[in-house]
């Protein structure tokens, strides 16, 4: 644990910074906290005047992040905004956070990579463990009891919605058959057995089937949604949403709601298209080869201003002192 908290990197940090536009002594909600790594960079910009909130339903999770912002605060000093930490899913912070009170707000979907690393959550294949999966191990079916409870067709179903797995009756058929199914290598096995990998495939052939199954147990897309439709109410006028997805399911969640509700005058998207990780991060975290970032700024009682395309521009174009994501660095090739 020590190891993996030693190496974490949070994804896309610099794009988090850009596009919250963090100011000193504003209120920030960061949703999902793990190691606390983009609340830390939250922090370092609030100042004493400044309050960071956060949420993550992992009570190991929670208790990591509380100690590694007990060590900023030791660093930072008369510095360190005041900190609320919430043992929550982050579907809760319309009941938990009052109304307009944000400057800002992170969400970074997904499964965290102490999750992953961890055998014993039962998150991955690549280390044998009890099939569990559940962010909050207080509550909740673990992956066991879907695996080898649920009628076949619902498990086909399941896999194939959430994994987007077009061989998913071929699997669930598999899954019935070998049951009982208690580790994450047996179930890993079963899968690749029945469905082995495609020419072309870059993932291993049950990566789609553990996905469908986590996001099943975790019920992340309803998270997901009650999130987006909370956003709004809980940010100031001029508050910024930033999300990171990781799938094409939670990213298409965000790009719609998005989309939809500045259609609606709520918001100002910032994005034109997803930020994600350049090269040299992806060398650093393989982990953000597949994160996408999108961003929205709630607009005022006046409404969309003339001024905010220009702003969509500039947001989109390259950053000084910020290492460009990848469409930002196009975007500003092509403006030359």
């Amino acid at each position: 644990m020590a190891e993996a908290k030693r190496r974490h990197v949070p994804v896309l940090s610099q794009d988090v910074v850009q596009y919250l536009a963090v100011r000193k002594g504003g209120t920030y909600l960061d949703c999902t906290l793990g190691f606390a790594g983009h609340a830390s960079q939250i922090a370092r910009l609030l100042g004493a005047e400044g309050h960071l909130i956060g949420f993550d339903r992992d009570p190991q999770a929670l208790e990591l992040a509380r100690e590694k912002l007990a060590e900023l605060a030791v660093e930072l000093g008369a510095e360190m905004p005041r900190v609320t930490l919430v043992g929550e899913a982050f579907s809760k912070a319309a009941e938990l956070v009052a109304p307009e009170s944000l400057d800002g707000m992170l969400a970074d979907f997904g499964v965290s990579s102490m999750q992953i690393d961890q055998a014993e959550r039962g998150f991955s294949f690549m280390a044998d463990g009890p099939l569990d999966m559940r962010q909050d191990t207080r509550q909740g079916v673990t992956a066991e009891q879907v695996v080898n409870e649920m009628d076949e067709r619902d498990l086909a179903n399941l896999i194939y919605e959430y994994g987007e797995e077009r061989r998913s009756w071929r699997i669930a058929r598999a899954i019935v058959r070998a049951r009982p199914i208690t580790t994450t290598g047996q179930l890993a096995r079963v899968v690749a057995g029945s469905a082995p990998a495609m020419k072309g495939d870059r993932i291993h052939p049950a990566t789609r089937t553990f996905q469908a199954i986590r996001i099943h147990v975790n019920r992340e897309l309803a998270e997901i949604e009650a999130l987006l439709r909370a956003a709004p109410k809980l940010l100031k006028p001029h508050g910024r949403l930033v999300v990171i997805s990781f799938h094409s399911l939670e990213d298409r969640i965000a790009k719609d709601a998005l989309r939809d509700d500045a259609a609606k005058g709520i918001w100002t998207v910032l994005t034109r298209k997803p930020a994600v990780a350049t090269e040299a991060e992806m060398d650093e975290n393989p982990r953000s080869r597949s994160a996408k970032l999108r961003a929205a700024e709630r607009l005022g009682p006046e409404g969309a201003a003339a001024g905010k395309q220009a702003e969509f521009a500039r947001l989109d174009g390259p950053r000084a002192g910020f290492g460009s994501s990848k469409h930002a660095a196009k975007a500003g090739r092509k403006k030359k």
